[in-house]
């Protein structure tokens, strides 16, 4: 009988960190003070922080899953937020698109919004990260 062994201490340490490193970054993204969603490739919800889930009342669970412009953009907006996140599942990232928002309780909120390319760890396109801000009252103040 030969037995080899092998020391995988480094390794279970390297697993350990990124492990801590990933559920650090996903509490940074769900407790952010701005809403932030992702999308994957066909359009559909990856991605719902608490304060996306705040701003449009629709919680985590009723968004995932889900074609966010087929289920949750009004008729009228629905081909210009499809336009940009089209864009950025092709690279072309869009900075400050304002659009607005309708809550589930038929409130309008206006959204600031930036899209930008996911990508997994070898550079493949899997969707895209929004990151918004809530400029409704700004809005309404510049009226």
């Amino acid at each position: 009988v030969v037995g080899v062994g092998q020391d995988i201490t480094e390794k279970k340490q390297a697993e350990r960190y990124q492990s801590a490193l990933a559920d650090d970054l996903a509490r940074l993204i769900d407790t952010a003070n701005a809403p932030i969603f992702g999308i994957d490739t066909l359009g559909k919800v990856t991605e719902w922080n608490q304060m996306a889930a705040r701003l449009s009342g629709y919680t985590r669970d009723d968004v995932m899953g889900k074609n966010l412009v087929e289920e949750f953009i009004m008729s009228e907006y629905k081909a210009s937020v499809k336009e940009v996140l089209d864009n950025a599942l092709n690279g072309r990232e869009t900075a400050n698109f304002e659009f607005p928002l309708f809550t589930n309780k038929g409130t309008r909120r206006e959204i600031l919004l930036n899209a930008t390319t996911r990508r997994d760890a070898f550079g493949a396109v899997v969707g895209v990260v929004g990151v918004g801000q809530d400029i409704t009252e700004k809005k309404q103040a510049e009226r």
